[in-house]
């Protein structure tokens, strides 16, 4: 099982990685190497697909791969073009040829997945030989639904093979192995779920491959968020036990979502670093001390941008943040910009009280000089608004929201404070004054995220109803456990900011259903149930 973190359109490398994979797999005598879906290209390759070039380059690489296969047989996921249509396909290569492939029956299109947009759908079964063991293979999606695994069987399969490119999210383990149980009670065969590992632009793959015996037990779990090489071995077709499981809880999953998000994000686009600027508050605690972990301290920058509506102990917290990760740390004061500012704007705002129009102002200040910082050095701005606070657009277009990668775009208020409190399970990483002031923008005195929100115990759950599970206003409000006029509003002012979020960066996905790719509205619309 080559569990593999592959780069989307870097052929050579990824051939490079799969060939590493069956060198090992030679050494210790295995006889079947499986890569996740798409291995050779990267997944997902996304309109890449629509060049003829590049579909052209990836079966020019798989000819190459399959000459320097020996006697291993190995499935290596391509891009194949045959007939005028493109399909997800699977190679089988042995003794330096392409012997079978696999064409993905089931095309998902649905949240993040848009495959139908590219592929035409296969039809056929596909059964090859391995070490005396007759192999069905299908990808993905297709052990997720009916026929496919049944088909196999019945072309002679005694053993599936899956090569996968599944997305984490927070569901997604339990949801994988509820998957796994139904089609092995359809089939009665064992399983080898093969998954692909990294991060891709909003989306996480966390790996966490496994085998499960023909009544769908996981005998083998592989270690989630690493690239892997892990033997698998049957005995007259029955897979051996293994210890081994996913035991780390939710929130240390989600942290570790996070870290390999930001790590390839910045790595895979070349970026020398990463700059957060930091205000003493939670969101940004966590996403200084996600960064560190993700790229090391040396790779990190924190910058403060006080203004006169900071609280002292706001700076206090961000210096001993920046100090606790050992990053560099800087303190740039806005007040002489905004008044510059506001001194250019006096004719035109004459006689008009301030409102929201001078608080971005500061935020729009305090991105601006972010964004210079990463002109000048190349280094990446982790912007660091949460999901609640993005639904319901409290955040300034062009200020807090300015950046190259939103981290926790998907990761919901409550779960931030639970990520914090995971992070300081082995000694303090983010000050308790962080965690447990309460939330604020600090952009006119004594302001207060509550002043503006709803509490986020109610807040989280709504969001949750509303823009994951899609849920009419009225059941969200049920579900949520709050009143129906709270959800009406909320919803509301959800679909109103849409505009924002169309102008937002990319960010990890970690939740069913994310802003981004996997929630496309309409930005001018009035429907509301």
């Amino acid at each position: 099982m080559a569990q593999l973190d592959q780069r989307v359109g870097d052929l050579p490398a990824n051939a490079r990685a799969i060939l590493d994979a069956v060198r090992a797999a030679r050494r210790a005598n295995a006889e079947l190497v499986v890569t996740p879906e798409l291995s050779l290209c990267g997944y997902p390759p996304e309109d890449l697909l629509l060049r003829p070039a590049f579909v052209d380059a990836c079966a020019r690489e798989l000819a190459a791969l399959a000459a320097a296969v020996e006697d291993e047989t190995v499935v290596v996921g391509f891009p194949e073009r045959s007939a005028g249509a493109l399909y997800n396909a699977a190679a089988v290569v042995r003794a330096g040829k392409v012997t079978h492939v696999y064409r993905k029956q089931a095309l998902p299109n649905y949240t993040v997945f848009d495959e139908a947009r590219y592929f035409a759908p296969g039809a056929s079964p596909c059964v090859f030989e391995a070490g005396g063991v007759a192999v069905g293979v299908v990808i993905c999606e297709d052990i997720w639904r009916p026929n496919a695994a049944a088909q196999a069987r019945d072309a002679g399969a005694t053993l599936i093979v899956v090569p996968n490119g599944s997305p984490y999210h927070m569901r997604q383990h339990a949801d994988r192995r509820a998957a796994i149980e139904a089609r092995t009670r359809e089939c009665g065969l064992p399983v080898v779920y093969v998954n692909r590992v990294g991060g891709q632009d909003e989306l996480v793959f966390d790996g966490a491959s496994f085998v499960a015996d023909a009544s769908g037990a996981i005998v083998q779990q592989v270690p989630a968020w690493h690239e892997t090489l892990a033997i698998a071995e049957f005995d007259e077709g029955t897979p051996r036990q293994v210890r081994g499981s996913l035991e780390a809880g939710l929130a240390a999953d989600v942290y570790q979502a996070l870290v390999m998000g930001v790590r390839d994000y910045t790595d895979k686009n070349a970026f020398p670093g990463a700059i957060v600027g930091v205000s003493g508050g939670v969101d940004s605690a966590l996403t200084l001390a996600i960064a560190v972990d993700a790229l090391g301290p040396d790779r990190v920058r924190a910058v403060m941008l006080p203004s006169r509506y900071n609280a002292t102990m706001s700076a206090e917290d961000a210096r001993a943040m920046a100090a606790l990760h050992g990053v560099r740390y800087d303190e740039i004061a806005i007040d002489a910009i905004a008044a510059a500012f506001e001194a250019a704007l006096a004719r035109q705002f004459e006689g008009l009280d301030a409102d929201a129009t001078e608080e971005n102002l500061q935020a729009r200040i305090r991105g601006a000089i972010l964004m210079a910082l990463s002109n000048r050095f190349g280094h990446l701005v982790l912007s660091t608004g949460n999901k609640s606070e993005i639904a319901l657009g409290y955040c300034t277009l062009y200020g807090d929201m300015a950046g190259g990668y939103a981290l926790l775009s998907d990761v919901p208020k409550t779960m931030v404070y639970a990520l914090a409190e995971e992070i300081n399970r082995d000694g303090e990483r983010i000050p308790r004054a962080s965690i447990e002031k309460p939330p604020s923008a600090e952009l006119r005195p004594n302001q207060k995220d509550s002043d503006s929100l709803p509490p986020y115990e109610q807040l989280d759950p709504l969001i949750e109803a509303l823009v994951e599970l899609s849920l009419p206003v009225a059941r969200a409000a049920a579900r949520a456990r709050v009143p129906l006029a709270l959800a009406r509003d909320v919803a509301n002012r959800i679909d109103r900011n849409e505009y924002k979020r169309r102008q937002m960066p990319p960010g990890p996905k970690v939740t069913a259903r994310a802003f981004g790719d996997g929630r496309r509205y309409p930005i001018a619309q009035r429907f509301l149930v």
